[in-house]
């Protein structure tokens, strides 16, 4: 072995490379997966790891060999190295290699973007808005009408494709959990396709930064049966199958109803908790100021334009457009009367 140093060096990063590939296929690195298109990005995600691991590591073992036996040692400070003479052969050999396996990775690679970007018959087609720094999913329906939400509902085993814009920045949308993601490019209207498989709530994050707000910038994408996203879908048209104007379905409701309507909303799919603390809620958001302290003594009015219009009035301290001004369309007439009646109420 000590007079063959290449093939200690071989033996050595045999080892260290059937370790280094053990070690990261057994870390689980990404979370649960919950789309079809979850699969083979995960094995191709192996693959690219079985492959690197063995040439980072046959890199590295070159190196320090290098370095521990060309050392300089003392007395050799005015020396010049030995001349030396290329190896065709080898340059030959070590360029060869590394184009194969780029042309074959790259082809995989193109293989599972092809398979996982298929385009399906009878797919449900929602359209994601981004702003800074908040989400908007807006869902088609005949007649021109549109279902918006701020939070992601979907049906299971249902192919999905979603239309991604921006209405500033640039913004990325990303599920983890489906592993896919994609820019949202102010205009140019990007496509991403999923068909999610598992039940349940998964995050949806901005994976570009974009401001300031950038780290606030989530959602939640909402799995469900097919059943009960036909239900979600019939009870977002209500409101607006019912003709009334703001705040029409909210008269239906008592003053208690529609506060607890309104605290739902704040700590559910208003997403206003994240942002802002209040003490009634349990909230401790300091994106936003302290509402339970900014709000007291203000009119329902007032809180209103704060909702629909948040750059009308800036607290001292706080910048403008960090909160999103899309909550007078994303949330139903009676959501906002809720949040605005809660909020009154709480802070007085």
């Amino acid at each position: 072995m000590r007079r063959h140093p290449i093939i200690q060096m071989v033996a050595i990063g045999a080892i260290a490379s059937a370790i280094g590939i053990a070690l990261a296929l057994w870390i689980n690195w990404f979370p649960a997966d919950a789309a079809k298109q979850d699969h083979p990005i995960d094995t191709l995600y192996d693959v690219l790891l079985i492959v690197s691991i063995p040439i980072f590591v046959l890199v590295l073992t070159v190196i320090l060999y290098s370095v521990w036996t060309f050392r300089m040692r003392p007395g050799q400070e005015n020396e010049d190295g030995p001349p030396i003479h290329g190896n065709t052969r080898l340059e030959v050999f070590w360029t060869a290699i590394p184009a194969i396996l780029l042309v074959s990775l790259c082809s995989y690679a193109y293989a599972v973007l092809n398979d996982i970007e298929k385009k399906h018959d009878h797919e449900l087609v929602v359209k994601v808005h981004a702003i800074q720094f908040a989400w908007t999913f807006e869902y088609p329906q005949a007649g021109g009408r549109s279902v918006v939400s701020p939070q992601l509902y979907l049906p299971k085993d249902k192919p999905v494709r979603f239309d991604i814009d921006s209405a500033d920045v640039i913004h990325d949308f990303w599920v983890p959990a489906f592993r896919v993601k994609i820019d949202a490019v102010p205009g140019i209207t990007t496509r991403l396709r999923v068909t999610p498989t598992k039940l349940g709530a998964f995050p949806v994050v901005c994976a570009e930064l974009c401001g300031l707000g950038h780290a606030v910038m989530r959602s939640t994408a909402h799995v469900m049966t097919p059943a009960a996203f036909g239900r979600w879908l019939a009870q977002k048209q209500a409101p607006a199958a019912g003709g009334g104007g703001a705040g029409g379905g909210a008269r239906q409701l008592t003053q208690q109803q529609l506060v607890a309507l309104g605290r739902a909303t704040f700590t559910g799919d208003g997403g206003c908790g994240a942002c802002h603390t209040l003490a009634e809620a349990g909230t401790t958001g300091t994106t936003g100021p302290d509402l339970g302290r900014v709000l007291r003594g203000q009119s329902e009015n007032a809180i209103r334009t704060d909702i629909v219009d948040p750059n009308a009035r800036i607290t001292p301290g706080y910048s403008a457009n960090i909160m999103p001004p899309t909550f007078g369309q994303t949330l139903s007439a009676q959501q906002l009367d809720g949040l605005v009646a809660y909020l009154a109420t709480v802070s007085k």
